[in-house]
């Protein structure tokens, strides 16, 4: 289990230069989130890697919560991130009830670089961000040679580089959360023979 706590330690490394390099360069260009927004939560098929979850999946057992979590895993069949708390009935206002341990795609997307057919960066800005600040989106746009924004595909090869196993593959959030708690739990009962890893 130390071995996990170690990797989960350089995931979230990553995830604070992330939140640097990303949500600065969202800051510069007043290409933020729109407060209250819950357009990507509302999307079970937002991809995560197991490795992404795993310092959430590490708190939610110390909490004494992985069996219940990951029975609510199993049984649910909602349509948004099970973390997603909803302020409205449909869904579209909200918050993130796991903020900072959210995985590295939700703390880089909403305005990010991707690259077109010619491997030149293209900015990737989400609709809605787009309607609520068209200006800072044109102005983006125009700046793109002199200020280009950070890739999505750096910011998930940063984490993936961790540990090939655990990074590999991208999962629907929920999905993800469920592969990262089984590996916690597993470990925890077959694992490097610690009796009690818990944090107290």
């Amino acid at each position: 289990m130390q071995r996990l706590r170690e990797l989960a330690r350089l995931v979230e490394a990553v995830f604070e230069e992330l939140e640097m390099t990303y949500g600065g360069y969202q800051r510069r260009a007043g290409l933020g989130c729109t407060p209250g927004c819950g357009a990507c939560c509302n999307n079970p098929e937002v991809a995560a890697t197991p490795l992404e979850m795993l310092p959430l999946a590490l708190d939610i057992y110390d909490r004494g919560q992985a069996e219940p979590t990951l029975a609510s895993l199993q049984g649910y069949s909602g349509f948004a991130c099970i973390h997603f708390v909803r302020h409205t009935l449909d869904g579209s206002r909200g918050e993130c009830g796991i903020y900072h341990r959210r995985p590295a795609l939700c703390r880089m997307f909403g305005a990010a670089g991707v690259s077109d057919k010619q491997g030149k960066a293209r900015l990737s800005v989400c609709r809605t961000i787009k309607q609520a600040r068209p200006a800072a989106h044109l102005v983006a746009i125009s700046n793109l040679e002199a200020s280009p924004p950070p890739r999505l595909s750096d910011g998930k090869e940063k984490v993936r580089q961790l540990d090939y196993a655990l990074g590999q593959q991208d999962l629907p959030i929920n999905e993800a959360l469920r592969v990262a708690l089984e590996k916690v739990l597993l470990l925890a009962c077959y694992g490097d023979g610690e009796v009690n890893d818990r944090v107290a």
